[in-house]
């Protein structure tokens, strides 16, 4: 350690010739950064390496930490990645699989995959064939900004912790049966994973998770497959936000418990725009149902429910209610220009109002004279025909005959002959501020 001595303590000319030079700091400060470069140099560039040519060799010299950058062309695969490093793409970056297995296996934590293009899967479901395979030991794992093109699984996440797939394009195969085609993202057992801001398209179901807990899916454009959010086995997880378009069903929800379904919209959804199967405590909030499908939800032997302020509108059915669900929840939501709003068969009484408020019916021709919002009359969404007819479909035949005009005007007359089922005794008047609906 060298030290400066005030004044002339140390006179400038004690070594002859002058040999102490005058700039001795300046030179000092050169030889102190020479020597950090020589013993920093290796760390930083095993850190930050360009990629031109074989990807598979640059991998496997990379060191924990190191981000490789790959410039434009197509990296055969398959890979595996056994370190925490971190892949960087552009436009024009592909890697290729050789149409067996998958792609790209991530083992290490902290693995981050980035703007890459990423084919040619295997297609055995038997093996979980994918793009991108997650295994449990790539925790928090990162997927993001990847093109995702043309294989049979896009991205498996098979018990990653705290994994997090986002804003990528994943578009699945056409060219198969739909039983064997894989899904957009596919989760087992990854608690705490998140998929986000993804553009889902084709393939069997959008995402599929099954035994899990503790996952969130917002913000995610699924079109052109079965289902777009399909929940098997999942616990204590959110769905927030998501957009399915053209499924044959938007969010299937089956044995599972403690879901939050909110805002997310189900549009021009063919079959179901939501579905429960033995789902209970499941919170259903801000949901939009339009565009058409058979059914708007779907109800099946899940109880203890809470359905609130979602719009269920132009469908054949507005909500299919069966199989013994009790104690659920369903108020302050929309039943708008349904065919049929309430499709329900059972000999218990179920009233749909809580606290005096219930849900708005656009068929519900009521008046309002104390001007408080709900409607003077309970709202009966079927009736002793609507029994018969679904239980006897054959008997539509005879709709318009004297037989039923008289039943009807039976149970019009005397109240006692109505059959158990859906009442609303306090219908709302309006639709409620928060729902918005346009009625196209």
């Amino acid at each position: 350690m060298c030290y400066r001595s005030p004044g002339n303590i140390w006179p400038g000319n004690i070594w002859p010739g002058n040999i102490w030079p005058s700039n001795i700091w300046n030179v000092a400060g050169i030889f102190l950064a020479t020597i950090l470069v020589l013993c920093s140099g290796p760390n930083v560039a095993a850190r930050d390496i360009k990629v031109t040519g074989n990807l598979k060799q640059a991998i496997d010299q990379a060191q924990a930490g190191a981000s490789l950058y790959l410039s434009t062309g197509t990296y055969a695969g398959p890979l595996v990645l056994s370190r925490p490093v971190k892949i960087i793409g552009r436009q024009g970056v592909i890697i290729k699989g050789n149409g067996f297995g998958n792609v790209i296996t991530v083992k290490s934590p902290g693995v981050t995959l980035s703007n890459l293009t990423v084919t040619g899967s295997g297609l055995l479901l038997q093996t979980q064939d994918s793009a991108i395979f997650l295994s449990k030991t790539a925790i928090g794992a990162i997927v993001e900004n990847c093109h995702i093109l043309n294989n049979l699984i896009g991205i498996y996440i098979w018990g990653a912790k705290d994994a997090i797939v986002r804003n990528n394009i994943i578009r699945g195969r056409q060219d198969m049966h739909l039983n064997e085609r894989g899904n957009g993202v596919q989760v087992w057992n990854a608690p705490g994973a998140i998929v986000e801001g993804n553009d889902i398209q084709f393939g069997r179901d959008g995402i599929f998770v099954t035994t899990s807990e503790r996952n969130i899916f917002r913000n995610n454009n699924i079109h052109g497959v079965r289902f777009a959010v399909h929940y098997m086995y999942t616990n204590h997880s959110k769905v927030i936000n998501n957009i399915s378009t053209g499924n044959d069903i938007g969010y299937v929800i089956m044995y599972s418990t403690y879901v939050d379904v909110v805002d997310n919209q189900s549009i021009n959804d063919r079959e179901r725009g939501i579905l429960f199967n033995y789902a209970n405590r499941i919170k259903i909030l801000g949901n939009r149902v339009t565009g058409g499908p058979e059914k708007c939800i779907f109800i099946y032997n899940s109880n203890k429910n809470i359905i609130r302020g979602n719009l269920f509108a132009n469908c054949d059915i507005g909500v299919q209610f069966t199989a013994g669900s009790e104690d659920n929840e369903i108020t302050g939501n929309a039943f708008v220009n349904n065919k049929i709003q309430v499709k329900y068969v059972g000999t218990r009484w179920l009233d749909w109002s809580r606290n005096g408020r219930g849900n708005y019916w656009s068929d519900n021709t009521a008046f309002d004279l104390d001007g408080n919002g709900i409607a003077d009359n309970i709202y009966r969404p079927n009736g002793l025909t609507d029994l018969i007819l679904w239980r006897y479909p054959a008997a539509r035949l005879l709709i318009n005959s004297p037989a039923v005009k008289i039943l009807k005007w039976a149970q019009s007359a005397f109240p006692a002959l109505h059959p158990g089922g859906v009442i609303d005794s306090a219908p709302l008047m309006k639709i409620p501020k928060q729902i918005i609906y346009e009625n196209k």
